[in-house]
This record gives C-alpha cells, sequence and structure tokens, in this order.
C-alpha cells in the first residue's frame, strides 16, 4: 500500500483511514469478486484485525457484503450505485459539451453544467466562450469537480425547483441558509417561493445571491423519464454586463432554454405535445 503525502501541507489533507478503506474496495475485481479477511488483509498491507475493523464499517454502510455460508465478501449496492452515477456523469458530459460549448461561442459568456448533491452542486463541465474572455472575478475559482451551495445558485435552484417535496424538505433541512451576497435568499419561504417562479417559469435566476456583481440564469435538464437530472447556465459579472437582470434575461434566456432542451433531448426527453 502507498505511503501517505509526505509535504505537511499534504498532511493535513490526507486520511489514512479513508486511503485504507479505499483500498479494501480496489482489491475487489473482475478476477477476484470475493475474498476472505486474509485474501484482504495481505492485498492492502494490514493485519487481519485492522482490516476486519474496516470491513464491518464498510458492511454496515452497504459497501461490502458478506457471503453467510462461506464468511467471505463481495461488492455491495452501494459501489454499483456509485459506479453507475459515474457512468452516467460521463455520458452526460459527452452528451452535452457540443451544445455547451456553442452557448458559451453564441452568449460570449461562460457555460456550466452541474449536478445536484444534497445541498450543494457539483460541477461537471464548464466551457469558455471562444471569442470573450471573461474576468477572474466571475470564476470564484470554480472549475470541474467544484461544489457550491444549491439554494443561492441558478444551477441549484434549476434543480432544487423539481425535488419531490419530501426529498426537498430534507435537503434543506441541511442547509445553513447563510448570507453569501447582497441578495442572497436566507428564509426558507421566500426560497419556496422563489423555486415555485422556477417551476413556473423555467429559468431559475441569481441576481447576486451568490457573490457581489455576480447573476447567473439556469435552466434544467430532462432524462428520457422527465426527471431533472441536472441544469446549464449562462455566469455573467456586471464588470462585463453592466444592464439590467431583466435585460440581461431577454438576450440569454432563449439560447439558454434552447440548449437544456436540445441536451434533455439527447437524453431521449420528448416533452409532452
Amino acid at each position: 500500500m502507498s505511503s501517505p503525502p509526505s509535504t505537511p501541507g499534504a498532511k493535513a489533507d490526507f486520511s489514512v483511514s479513508l486511503e485504507r478503506g479505499l483500498s479494501i474496495l480496489s482489491a475487489f475485481s473482475g478476477n477476484r469478486p470475493v475474498l476472505g479477511i486474509a485474501d484482504l488483509a495481505r492485498a492492502v498491507g494490514l493485519t487481519k484485525s485492522t482490516t476486519h475493523r474496516y470491513i464491518a464499517t464498510l458492511v454496515k454502510l452497504d459497501y461490502v457484503q458478506q457471503d453467510p455460508d462461506t464468511k467471505k465478501y463481495y461488492l455491495g449496492p452501494r459501489v454499483v450505485d456509485l459506479g453507475f452515477a459515474a457512468i452516467d456523469s460521463m455520458e452526460l458530459t459527452r452528451v452535452a459539451a457540443p451544445s455547451l460549448q456553442a452557448l458559451a461561442d453564441e452568449t460570449g459568456y461562460t457555460a456550466s453544467m452541474a449536478l445536484c448533491d444534497g445541498p450543494e452542486i457539483v460541477y461537471i463541465d464548464r466551457r469558455r466562450s471562444g471569442r470573450r474572455r471573461a474576468p477572474m472575478a466571475m470564476d470564484l475559482n470554480v472549475h470541474i469537480g467544484s461544489r457550491l451551495p444549491a439554494y443561492c445558485t441558478a444551477l441549484g435552484k434549476a434543480m432544487l425547483a423539481y425535488k419531490d417535496p419530501a426529498t426537498l424538505r430534507e435537503i434543506l433541512d441541511r442547509t445553513d441558509m447563510a448570507r453569501r451576497g447582497p441578495n442572497t435568499i436566507t428564509n426558507r419561504e421566500q426560497l419556496m417561493a422563489a423555486l415555485a417562479k422556477v417551476r413556473s417559469t423555467g429559468v431559475a435566476v441569481n441576481n447576486e445571491e451568490l457573490a457581489p456583481g455576480l447573476r447567473s440564469f439556469a435552466a434544467p435538464v430532462r432524462d428520457r423519464t422527465g426527471a431533472v437530472v441536472a441544469a446549464v447556465n449562462i455566469a455573467v459579472h456586471l464588470s462585463v454586463a453592466s444592464s439590467s437582470a431583466e435585460a440581461l434575461a431577454g438576450r440569454l434566456e432563449p439560447p439558454l432554454r434552447r440548449t437544456a432542451a436540445e441536451i434533455s433531448r439527447r437524453l431521449g426527453h420528448r416533452p409532452a405535445s
């Protein structure tokens, strides 16, 4: 098993326990789908007692299951779910990439796509316009894999709006609705009203809710079942577009809607006529 990074900063960010747990999961393969404690201990370089402790946790979380007769272990349903989620994410970005780039080039602004993971959004693709370099202030150091709160982002609201009531309530219970920009919605009732407006108009707006000077517009992406699986957005900083939010919406919403519908169509969505 490889040793943790040796630099002081890396050590602070490195979890040996997580590394060991992932090493145990990685020991399973197509050639060795079922392993005993001794096999796993040898594979990851740990004692059998230490390996058993990690396995017990993985079993409790459904990442690993145990055969009651042989007492050996095999990967559980949570690992399968993660695999399908990764495949879905890769397929989504492959399908969406041309449309997202076309949106950035047409509008001249950065276009992004994100998934919703509980109270956060996760960026899975970002495309810059080939004809305009947006100021660094707009990016907020956001890149693929970055996470931001869902409640104060256009991307997040475009997905939260279509969650079932029980799921939405559970997400909001885990959300700290802190003020992040001059117009951040910090009241749950007001957020619910904003989400109702998203369902009515089909577009979510972030007007300096995440950060001062940042505006963005987002639209949901649906799969073949009609479920909202992602969202796309256009982000604009006031330093490059100082017109009102309404004027920006009038110019940017049509290509944004068209792009979201195009990606949804490629995923198999067929809106009811």
